[in-house]
């Protein structure tokens, strides 16, 4: 049990001897409703515990930020500084001093916010969020248009079709992401230039389109990543595009382990 900077407090723990690596995923898997939803939804509700046992070999920090962000909301704090802050606290926790970190989605976002304010980092790992040209206008929106949505519970969710998603979420809980996304719109990631080893992936069907309900807007992962490709490599970074995969099956452990492990291995070891 770590206590962060705000006073809250979050469980973290440790596996294995090796290089120190953050990994900012539920370590425990999820049972019962909780996991029967994730299945639906082509995810794995133990997730956490296929990466750590993929990552054996190394000294892997794990904890469920997200969850710990959910249970313990900031809706006016949580932004850059506030996550950078905690991830440190956590891998001073750990013993680390150094330490590599991957994140997948907004939390490949933190690990690059994290790498702009730390020089502690040996190597980023993006999955799911590109570090150049990232959708933070398109974000913005869809956590704006999440933030006003009603409260309802008990429909069935189709998986793949936002629009018959209950939504359950607080006020406290949406409007953190706001405060997030807000507080970004003024970073450029066209001026970041990171040195070290740097990973970055996504899967080539990583494109959301959301409706009316969530903004109208959509959110391009893969596009950039495409795009970019020879710039981004140009800059440092390793690319990978998974075909045919997207945000939620580029995410699992059989689609990231066999880049993310082979990458670490190369680099840290």
């Amino acid at each position: 049990m770590v206590t962060l900077p705000g006073g809250t407090t979050i469980d973290v723990e440790v596996h294995g001897d090796g290089p120190a690596l953050l990994l900012p995923v539920n370590p425990r898997p999820l049972e019962g409703e909780q996991a029967e939803s994730v299945r639906q939804w082509g995810g794995d509700p133990a997730l956490g515990r296929s990466l750590l046992d993929g990552l054996a070999g190394f000294r892997v920090i794990a904890f469920d930020y997200e969850g710990h962000a959910l249970a313990h909301p900031r809706p006016e704090t949580l932004t850059p500084e506030e996550i950078s802050a905690d991830l440190l606290a956590i891998a001073d926790s750990a013993g680390a001093e150094t330490f590599a970190c991957y994140g997948y989605s907004w939390l490949a976002l933190a690990g690059l916010q994290l790498a702009l304010r730390t020089d502690r980092l040996t190597a980023l790992a993006m999955g799911g969020y590109p570090p150049l040209d990232g959708p933070y206008d398109a974000m913005l929106a869809v956590t704006r248009a999440t933030h006003t949505l009603p409260r309802t519970e008990g429909g069935t969710a189709t998986p793949g079709d936002w629009d018959s998603v209950d939504f359950t979420m607080s006020a406290a809980q949406t409007r953190q992401f706001v405060t997030l996304y807000e507080s970004l719109q003024a970073f450029d990631d066209h001026a970041v230039h990171l040195t070290g080893p740097r990973l970055c992936f996504a899967g080539t069907e990583d494109r959301i389109e959301y409706g009316e309900r969530w903004g109208g807007v959509t959110v391009d992962i893969a596009g950039p990543l495409i795009r970019n490709r020879a710039a981004l490599e140009e800059d440092g970074w390793t690319v990978e595009l998974l075909e045919g995969l997207d945000h939620m099956s580029a995410m699992q452990a059989k689609a990231v382990l066999p880049i993310l492990r082979p990458w670490l291995d190369a680099n840290l070891t």
